[in-house]
């Protein structure tokens, strides 16, 4: 009953639309321009890890059908593909992949594969290197470059398609405002402000923000190399804790394990407020800037309540 009812109302929706443009032309070409179709067959996309994904679908629009290979609850670093993911490599016409050795496996099916799709590596987009910070979603300029760098591969792939694609690039940039105006806040009131971080993956983003960096030398680099850090870098960060020297901890919420959650609790035990952040999008956030912007909130809440 449901689908005949619904089948006669689009029946009657499409004979008043037809109406209306047979009686003013204006109007009915005011209506098609709103509707975001693509003017061409979309392409195939396919993105390595999902933290890139919002931002490609964003872009792409109805120009490109877009499959993850990897979303929030796999760990990308040690992935291994399955034949399934690496025939989806060879089908796409474009690729995005983080690089920097965050998902290697992805590089490694684009050659294996066999096929020949535009890459977007936005390690090389950005000039970075294996062994540099590759957490590069949370570097405000580099998700603004990694953009530009799909666009453009969209385009190569779909010249008919150029100018929606355009558009869309447009588009998304308007929908990043809220992101763009949270970094700014954060920046005026906090500049010099200070942190400690149980990992790396937020420290892109703490550097445009202004904020400093007092972690453990050690420790961090133990973090980085996925090591665990010495008694002596332990025994540092509780003390830069407990004698005021960060004014917030940013800690990984997706990250397992003793030494962070001690950190935590010596966080909480010393009044240093606590700032979760995540390596992949938050479970309920529905856009890269929903994710984005509800961590830099959180994170401006914890700052001026240390002021």
């Amino acid at each position: 009953m449901y689908t005949v009812t619904r089948t006669a109302l689009v029946v009657v929706v499409a004979m008043f639309l037809a109406a209306t443009a047979c009686g003013n032309d204006e109007s009915a070409s005011t209506t098609v321009a709103e509707i975001p179709t693509c003017p061409t067959d979309p392409i195939r996309v396919v993105v390595s890890v999902e933290q890139w994904s919002d931002i490609t679908e964003q872009l792409a629009g109805a120009c490109a059908e877009v499959t993850t290979v990897v979303g929030s609850s796999v760990d990308p670093h040690d992935y291994e593909p399955t034949p399934v993911d690496v025939a989806a490599f060879t089908d796409a016409d474009v690729v995005v992949v983080n690089g920097c050795g965050y998902d290697s496996w992805a590089e490694q099916a684009v050659e294996t594969s066999g096929g020949s799709p535009a890459l977007v590596n936005g390690c090389d987009v950005v000039g970075r290197s294996d062994g540099d910070n590759p957490h590069l979603w949370y570097a405000p300029d580099a998700v603004s470059s990694v953009a530009d760098a799909v666009t453009a591969a969209l385009q190569q792939r779909s010249p008919a398609a150029s100018a929606y694609l355009t558009e869309r690039r447009s588009d998304w940039e308007a929908s990043m405002q809220p992101y763009r105006d949270e970094i700014a806040s954060i920046s005026s009131a906090y500049t010099g402000r200070t942190y400690a971080a149980t990992e790396s993956v937020f420290d892109d983003m703490a550097t445009a923000l202004g904020l400093r960096n007092v972690t453990p030398e050690g420790f961090a680099r133990a973090a980085a190399n996925e090591t665990d850090p010495s008694p002596a870098d332990i025994s540092a960060f509780n003390g830069l804790l407990g004698d005021g020297q960060a004014d917030v901890l940013v800690f990984n919420a997706q990250t397992e394990g003793a030494i962070p959650e001690q950190l935590r609790a010596t966080a909480d035990g010393e009044g240093v407020p606590v700032v979760e952040v995540t390596e992949t999008p938050a479970v309920g956030t529905t856009s890269f800037v929903d994710w984005q912007v509800a961590q830099l909130r959180s994170l401006a809440a914890a700052l001026a309540s240390r002021s």
